[in-house]
């Protein structure tokens, strides 16, 4: 099969110089993850492609983390980049892409336990909290009317942030067999995870917990007196908000309830496996099999050019919103998550949609195409929405044109961004954006391992 040739706009006959920070300024140095900047950049034929790779991969390492030893246990607060402040979501994402490393280097190891570590005590300081603070240093969202507490940075429930800490420490616990971070601490939060996803199937009533702002953007606040539209307690799991912060319309967000059954499953094995806990790992599994169940009742709906396909957002009334978010959990990064199988002929119609101006956040331009996001604007296309289109094909040619997108994207800055404008890179948001920055990194250690033709 023959594939289009990596090219970009923006190559210059110049060197690539290094965009990293100074050894001495690096927030965390780890040989494992030099080692593999080495290994892979020698795989890749165009320079600007290894040049970004060499970039990207240790953002996180090199200026987003805070590492130490607290109370005797490794300890990691890892910021976003731009914002300073740490989401589960994308704190799991960080870090991520380096846990198949652990086993080579110590502190690696030890820097990624500390993260799950940290996670537990965000978990149990507020499990409807998204983003945390180092300390209680006070937030610009203090004044939004739901309960804040010090050391929260916001207090917007997303399902898939309690889904995050599970995905890591399942994977360190698969890669590494460490169990030491699984303390009585982490099972006390893994606990609380399970209790708010039944409080959120609101069954009996809404819950404890709402959320209002008073703002002029709409996306940025919660409707129904800070409940959320209404539902019918079908099973699904209620989520205010969407991975991208934003609100949303239908209150059951799908890509979020399929990586709640995945992460039950998880949580499953692990108090099976791990402490012999029958009991909870038995209530981890009958919840996941009700979500599974309501998502095939539910979530799996007729489109009128598409077929059998998922929705974005669905309330059990039977209305349902057709679109996509590129935030992950996406519909489209599902087979990522192993929520769903790339090959399903219900996954692989919905991706025809989302990839199609049927899709009202899918745009296409002069610079690229892909799939946006309300929180960014119309026309804004997002590196990850292009990242999770080559995560999940098999097809060559799609995967190289996807690497061409995204070496284009960087416009000249060597990094990924939130978004770009579907005709002008150079218009972007967000210069400083780790999880971005990581995945791409991930994205080009996969083609490694498994396509290194379409890298040389």
């Amino acid at each position: 099969m023959s594939t289009e040739s990596l090219k970009s706009a923006y190559v210059s006959t110049k060197d690539f110089k290094s965009k990293r920070p100074p050894l001495q300024k690096r927030t965390f140095t780890s040989e494992a993850v030099e080692e593999e900047i080495r290994k892979v950049s020698s795989g890749i034929g165009d320079p600007e492609l290894a040049w970004l790779f060499s970039n990207c991969f240790p953002n996180t390492l090199d200026t987003t983390v805070k590492f130490r030893i607290a109370n005797g246990k490794p300890d990691t607060f890892v910021i976003t980049g731009d914002i300073d402040a740490m989401w589960l979501r994308d704190s799991t994402e960080q870090v991520w892409p380096y846990v198949r490393l652990a086993n080579l280097e110590e502190k690696l190891k030890l820097l990624i336990a500390g993260v799950i570590n940290r996670q537990t005590e965000c978990i149990l300081l507020d499990p409807y909290a998204n983003a945390f603070n180092y300390g209680p240093t006070g937030s610009p969202f203090d004044n939004d009317l739901t309960q804040m507490k010090p050391g929260l940075h916001e207090r917007k429930w997303e399902l898939d942030s309690l889904c995050y800490p599970v995905r890591l420490a399942h994977g360190y616990w698969k890669t590494t067999g460490d169990v030491s971070c699984f303390d009585d601490r982490w099972k006390a939060a893994m606990k609380v995870i399970v209790t708010t996803f039944r409080q959120q199937q609101r069954k009996d009533w809404h819950g404890p917990y709402k959320f209002q702002r008073v703002t002029a953007t709409y996306t940025d606040t919660a409707p129904g007196g800070g409940y959320g539209n209404p539902v019918v307690p079908v099973g699904l799991i209620v989520s205010l908000f969407r991975p991208s912060d934003d609100a949303t319309i239908f209150p059951f967000l799908v890509p979020s309830n399929y990586f709640a059954v995945k992460s039950l499953r998880q949580l499953s094995g692990m108090f099976s496996e791990i402490f012999v806990d029958r009991e909870f790992a038995g209530n981890c599994a009958s919840l996941a099999d009700e979500v599974e169940a309501s998502l095939r009742g539910y979530a799996i709906v007729e489109h009128p050019l598409f077929g059998r396909i998922l929705p974005y957002e669905v309330d059990g009334f039977g209305d349902k919103l057709f679109m996509d978010d590129a935030s992950i959990p996406s519909l489209l990064s599902l087979p990522y998550l192993d929520c769903i199988s790339q090959s399903d002929p219900v996954y692989q119609n919905t991706r025809a949609f989302l990839l199609s101006g049927d899709n009202p956040y899918f745009f296409k331009g002069a610079a690229g195409e892909g799939i946006g996001s309300p929180h960014a604007g119309m026309n804004k296309i997002w590196p990850m929405g292009i990242m999770m289109r080559a995560f999940t094909t098999s097809n060559d040619d799609e995967i190289t044109k996807c690497l061409n997108m995204l070496i284009n994207s960087n416009a000249g800055t060597g990094f990924m961004h939130e978004s770009f404008d579907e005709n002008d890179p150079k218009k972007f948001t967000r210069s400083w954006f780790a999880w971005a920055n990581t995945l791409f990194g991930d994205l080009l250690i996969k083609l490694y391992n498994e396509k290194p033709y379409l890298l040389r």
